[in-house]
């Protein structure tokens, strides 16, 4: 089962679901807010309300104890969903994933303090800041197709909406929550990370190793934040060494 991040959707992972579909069930899903999820504004989008959405969709799936890989956002949310909401995994790979405080870049924070002047951004300029947003994820730069399908999903008005709506709705708050619970883990986590993330920083993947019992960790050269899109095939090579191990082990 794959979750994604933000400003991301299931798409970000769609390749890497298609390669494993030959030897694996896989699962994707949207977040609501994000991909081909609702974007009504009445629908909240924090970490807490998603936490709870995955240990329903576990549940409503009838997956008893699936492998789990998430990225960003999707790595708080599968957390919680792991140690607040009685869900079972068989296996957790994080991928550059929030899990640690602080986090949210400097834009990521300016716009969660003033959300709603950002909403109302004359759409040329929001484009403009959003398209300079999602290029600083990665690190080696992406081409105009990649950015394309990025920005695709906030640039009519629903979108431009959601976008500001789930930065304001992010709390540190809800990774607090379970930071200190990461030494009570008790599978197997492998910890994967971009060398040159700037949005969340490669020390974080060595902290967040350090705290969860047993966890293994790799380094990826030449990977910014959207490692997916900056060196495919080691993070496929990555992931499907380490799902044959666990589903061997299982």
């Amino acid at each position: 089962m794959f979750c994604h991040g933000t400003p991301w959707s299931s798409q970000l992972w769609g390749p890497y679901a298609e390669a494993l579909s030959a030897q694996f069930t896989v699962h994707l899903w949207d977040m609501p807010g994000y991909g081909q999820s609702s974007k009504f504004p009445d629908h909240r989008v924090s970490l807490d309300v998603q936490g709870e959405l995955l240990a329903d969709l576990v549940s409503h799936w009838e997956l008893p104890s699936p492998h789990v890989v998430a990225h960003d956002y999707g790595g708080a949310v599968a957390l919680r969903a792991l140690l607040l909401h009685g869900c079972s995994f068989a296996s957790l790979a994080l991928v550059d994933v929030v899990a640690l405080a602080a986090w949210g870049s400097d834009f990521f924070r300016l716009v969660r303090d003033n959300a709603e002047a950002f909403s109302a951004l004359p759409k040329a300029v929001h484009e403009g800041a959003l398209r300079a947003y999602i290029a600083g994820a990665s690190h080696m730069g992406l081409t105009p197709s990649q950015m394309q399908d990025l920005v695709s999903p906030w640039l009519d008005t629903d979108g431009q909406a959601a976008f500001y709506r789930q930065i304001a709705q992010a709390d540190q708050i809800y990774t607090d929550e379970i930071q200190g619970l990461y030494p009570r883990l008790d599978l197997p986590v492998l910890v994967v990370w971009g060398k040159n993330d700037t949005w969340i920083p490669v020390d974080r993947a060595h902290l967040l190793t350090e705290l969860i019992p047993g966890a293994q960790l790799e380094l990826i050269d030449g990977a910014g934040h959207l490692v997916q899109l900056d060196q495919p095939v080691q993070l496929a090579t990555t992931l499907h060494g380490w799902l044959t191990s666990q589903a061997t082990r299982t």
